[in-house]
């Protein structure tokens, strides 16, 4: 699958979806994210199973603010509607394929416990006191 681009009224709908949905915030101007993208590229045409999307920061001013991107490019992963990887940087093709790996192995069940224990101040179930 190659690339989509994503805007303020196309980004929820993707990342909320089912499976891993990557996003690559850039901009025409940066010189790590021109570097970056052939990887993703090559990376989105092995993985035709996986959403690649990049984020235009120029274009889309909105999502950037909204995910207080200061550093490009970043590279968020989303996986079955839960943001488990956001990092500034451009990565080479190893490290990219094995983040992919690890996203792909993740238990799920166990990423939503975690959150909500995050979320319930350290205390997991019913009778968490927020």
């Amino acid at each position: 699958m190659s690339t989509v681009e994503l805007t303020k009224d196309t980004f929820e709908q993707a990342v909320t979806a089912d499976g891993i949905v990557l996003v690559d915030f850039w901009a025409e101007w940066c010189g790590p994210c021109k570097q970056f993208a052939p990887i993703y590229g090559r990376v989105s045409e092995a993985n035709t199973d996986i959403t690649f999307g990049k984020v235009d920061t120029e274009d889309q001013p909105e999502l950037a603010g909204a995910f207080d991107i200061r550093s490009i490019p970043t590279l968020m992963i989303f996986r079955d509607g839960v943001m488990v990887y956001s990092q500034p940087g451009a990565l080479p093709e190893a490290p990219l394929v094995d983040l992919i790996k690890q996203a792909r192995e993740l238990d799920m069940d166990e990423v939503r416990k975690q959150i909500a224990a995050h979320e319930n101040g350290g205390h997991e179930g019913a009778d968490a006191q927020a």
